[in-house]
């Protein structure tokens, strides 16, 4: 417990102090996450609805792999990623191992599923009658693609979210790629790790704090855009009354 309560309090100090080392991991963790997850959601987003709107031989075959994925192991995704990019591997001439993009590359393929499945969930059941709407509305494809998109919008930012904590908490994949190179490579996860593994644990503990405040504060923003704005307004009739 003296180390928690220790942890907390270096994690105040290293927020207030401005720790140079530290606000340079949480930089490089939110820049790999966030482009991750911008990359993973451009395409995991328009795939999802395609292939909830869409019958084709082998669907259902599909969304068992997508299902299997978003549980894939992180080390495994790594240890893939790792042959593909290696010397002597299929992509080995791009010697992408060991930088930032080998750990975008790797978090993305991690996040994709997530976003697919979900967005498939999401837009299973509300798909065709949306669609039906929208022709009645007289709607063109662009429209209707909007309206699919605003009444589909809490299932896919509880997509996002859960993409963006996968992404943020990921440390086995990371590690296998990016190899926690110091100013380089070194992530949160990765350098917590490290920090556990030197006997630091109250710089382990304050630095886990510091990944957790940033998780609710990215959760709370996106929870905020999920809010339905007439639910603010029936609440407030509801106090009135």
């Amino acid at each position: 417990m003296k180390i928690i309560m220790e942890g907390v309090a270096e994690a105040f100090r290293l927020i207030f102090s401005l720790d140079e080392e530290v606000f340079e991991v949480v930089g490089l963790s939110l820049r790999v996450s966030l482009l991750s997850l911008l990359i993973a959601g451009v395409l995991g987003i328009p795939a999802g609805i395609f292939i909830a709107g869409h019958r084709f031989r082998g669907k259902r075959l599909l969304m068992r792999l997508i299902y299997t994925l978003m549980g894939m192991p992180p080390v495994l995704c790594g240890l893939l990623v790792y042959i593909a990019l290696m010397r002597r591997g299929p992509l080995g001439s791009l010697r992408l191992n060991y930088t930032v993009t080998a750990m975008i590359i790797v978090q993305t393929l991690l996040i994709f599923p997530i976003i697919t499945g979900l967005t498939v969930s999401a837009a299973r059941d509300r798909q065709g009658k949306i669609r039906r709407l929208a022709r009645t509305l007289g709607a063109d494809r662009r429209q209707t693609m909007q309206l699919l998109l605003f009444e589909m919008r809490f299932g896919l930012i509880t997509a996002v979210i859960t993409g963006f904590s996968r992404g943020i908490s990921e440390v086995g994949a990371v590690m296998i790629v990016g190899g926690n190179i110091d100013g380089k490579t070194r992530t949160m996860t990765t350098y917590i790790s490290q920090l556990k593994g030197m006997g630091e644990f109250e710089r382990a503990v304050a630095v886990g704090i510091i990944l957790l405040i940033i998780s609710f504060t990215v959760n709370t923003i996106l929870c905020y855009l999920q809010k339905d704005p007439g639910e603010e307004l029936r609440g407030g009739h509801a106090g009135g009354i």
